[in-house]
């Protein structure tokens, strides 16, 4: 028997879209907040989040106690899965993410590729200085984390004539790329490489994977390209590869600690790209429809969309 409507409560920087969309759908026992302390008022009762970047220690008081399952706006669940009461469901947005982040990662190897930086330098100085830009064809991309965004990015990367490598766990999705590589072929993986994707969710595998010792195995004029997580990467390693190596680029889209700090080296070092995590950004109209579309499995009890294996941690 399907079960009544929850209590939604939503948490996001502009929770009151959200709530419309839900009474829209006919569910009208919504909350909304915007801040821990906000939250902390409305959570006694609720049974379903819908959030982005939740104050999980709310999750541990007896106001909480009535919650069954959170939907995070976002893909990445890192913040939640190893900090959250086991008996509570976590799910993630999957499929929505892909094109976007494979147009970001394109479009920065691209940029590298043609060298867009140089180009518009001599624009700045007023200088006719042409060079022998080069070409995306025949290069090695490697992607770490072949999911629904890692393979968009290797379908696409094809569609240039990128010879494509990949890493995951398993080789269940080999046929995915060129040439497949399993979690402990790390170094193998990197050493042929002129792109270097990270699409890797955070977990205790993947924690720092990226040190100095694997980037000094990767080629001198590699670029190595994050849109993962932040903590994949040792950053003041990264910053001292990038100050004896500069030949050697990174484009960042996530760090460890965000926003950026304002004194971190890498804001200053001429072979970084910074952006402020924007290259899989949520859009409000497709998360609508994927947490309502979950919301009618939820009510009938069936297997929820998303559903994020906390053991695991994605």
């Amino acid at each position: 028997m399907p079960k009544e409507h929850p209590t939604i409560l939503v948490y996001y920087n502009e929770p009151e879209k959200y709530a419309e969309l839900l009474r829209e759908h006919g569910y009208s026992t919504i909350r909304v907040a915007r801040t821990p302390e906000e939250a902390a008022v409305q959570l006694a009762g609720a049974e379903v989040i819908l959030c982005w970047n939740f104050p999980e220690t709310l999750l541990f008081t007896p106001e909480a106690s009535s919650v069954k399952w959170i939907q995070s706006i976002g893909a990445g669940v890192d913040h939640l899965v190893t900090k959250i009461p086991e008996h509570i469901t976590v799910t993630r947005i999957v499929d929505q993410f892909g094109a976007m982040m494979a147009e970001y990662s394109l479009g920065y190897m691209l940029f590298h590729n043609k060298g867009m930086a140089r180009l518009l330098a001599s624009q700045h100085n007023r200088k006719w200085e042409p060079f022998r830009a080069d070409t995306l064809e025949g290069k090695v991309l490697g992607i770490a984390g072949l999911g629904s965004i890692g393979s968009e990015i290797a379908e696409r990367a094809l569609a240039f004539n990128m010879v494509v490598h990949g890493l995951s766990r398993g080789a269940d999705k080999a046929g995915r790329v060129d040439v497949h590589f399993l979690a402990s072929e790390w170094k193998a993986f990197v050493k042929e490489l002129d792109y270097l994707v990270l699409t890797l969710p955070l977990t205790a595998d993947t924690h720092h994977t990226i040190d100095r010792e694997l980037l000094m195995e990767m080629k001198p004029e590699a670029c190595l390209i994050n849109i993962g997580r932040g903590g994949l990467i040792v950053e003041e390693e990264l910053v001292e590869t990038l100050q004896v190596r500069p030949s050697f680029t990174a484009v960042l889209d996530v760090f460890e600690k965000e926003p950026l700090a304002e004194d971190s080296p890498l804001w200053t070092l001429p072979n970084v790209i910074i952006t402020p995590h924007v290259s899989g950004q949520s859009r409000f109209a497709e998360v609508g429809r994927y947490f309502v579309e979950n919301l009618a499995l939820y009510a009938e009890g069936a297997a929820l969309k998303g559903t994020v294996n906390q053991s695991r941690g994605y």
